[in-house]
């Protein structure tokens, strides 16, 4: 069983206050992304599919993709703000881009075999890799909506420096999740987590809860439902131009509608991530500690 990687590089980094998913971290300039790519390949992934912005396809084009080995199939996509269905045109307000779900429905074309889908700026650890990729050969294409996610703790995701967006999962008894729901506010209060409502509202979370940080596996169906889900949530929504189409939203409906389950996978690796300038120094610690440890080479890509 083939199995492919999707990257979702195309946000916009405007909290960070650059493309964050292209910057150095390693000793020979490596990207957050490229050891995610590394570490996937010794997991068996044997395919990448980025998806980035119009803004980003020529830099990727001329210097990023350059990087990887020539025997490296690595391929992108572009996530465009007017890539809508048909009968749906763009507000002229609208700048932020759609948010994951639409991010991989991009790829639809790209992807006809099991796959897992990451952020470029998350680092996940070769152990998630493994274990998504064991799941996903295990998997039969012809077997419709069984999914998978690999889960964090919530107290190993958050950071110090602001506000972070994760999918809280409640998983049942028997392993599945049972329902997901997007906290688009969470950040470290008094000693504790909590996250934000629209409307000002604090709450509390517990921080061994597991959550989301958009490691998820998925068999090619995934494409069909998003894309059906899509249509309802921009006749809802699209003239907020805020409002953002999320991976968890679309898992959430499916589950509770008896469509799809999905399996969570625990992960003993720790996550981190970039997510304001002030996390760059806590990352590049990280990696060179890994590096020193001999967990990678000083130079990914020889």
């Amino acid at each position: 069983m083939h199995t492919t990687l999707l990257i979702l590089a195309a946000g916009m980094g405007s909290r960070y206050g650059g493309m964050k998913q292209v910057d150095a971290f390693g000793p020979s300039g490596e990207t957050i992304t490229d050891y995610s790519i590394y570490d996937a390949i010794h997991a068996g992934f044997e395919r990448f599919v980025f998806v980035i912005s119009p803004k980003m396809e020529e830099d990727f084009k001329t210097n990023y993709i350059k990087k990887f080995p020539s025997d490296l199939k690595v391929d992108y996509v572009i996530q465009s703000l007017d890539n809508l269905p048909k009968g749906f045109t763009l507000p002229e307000d609208r700048v932020k881009p759609w948010g994951t779900a639409h991010a991989v429905l991009m790829a639809r074309d790209a992807i006809n075999e099991p796959f897992a889908v990451i952020n470029a700026d998350d680092y996940y650890g070769r152990k998630s890799y493994k274990i998504m990729n064991h799941f996903l050969t295990q998997t039969s294409e012809d077997v419709r909506g069984h999914y998978c996610m690999v889960g964090f703790e919530l107290q190993k995701t958050v950071s110090e420096h602001g506000s972070v967006a994760r999918g809280v999962c409640q998983v049942n008894s028997q392993g599945y999740l049972s329902g997901m729901v997007e906290r688009t506010k969470i950040y470290l209060k008094d000693g504790g987590i909590v996250y934000e409502n629209e409307d000002g509202s604090i709450h509390p979370l517990n921080p061994m809860d597991t959550v989301s940080m958009n490691l998820f596996g998925f068999t090619p169906d995934f494409f069909s439902y998003a894309e059906e889900d899509f249509k309802r949530f921009l006749n809802e929504s699209i003239d907020n131009p805020k409002a953002e189409y999320f991976i968890p939203y679309v898992v959430d409906k499916l589950i509770s509608s008896g469509k799809s389950k999905m399996s969570v996978l625990q992960t003993p690796e720790s996550w981190f991530g970039v997510t304001y300038q002030e996390d760059k120094p806590i990352v590049l610690k990280a990696i060179g500690n890994l590096v020193n440890e001999g967990i990678y080479p000083k130079s990914l890509w020889g």
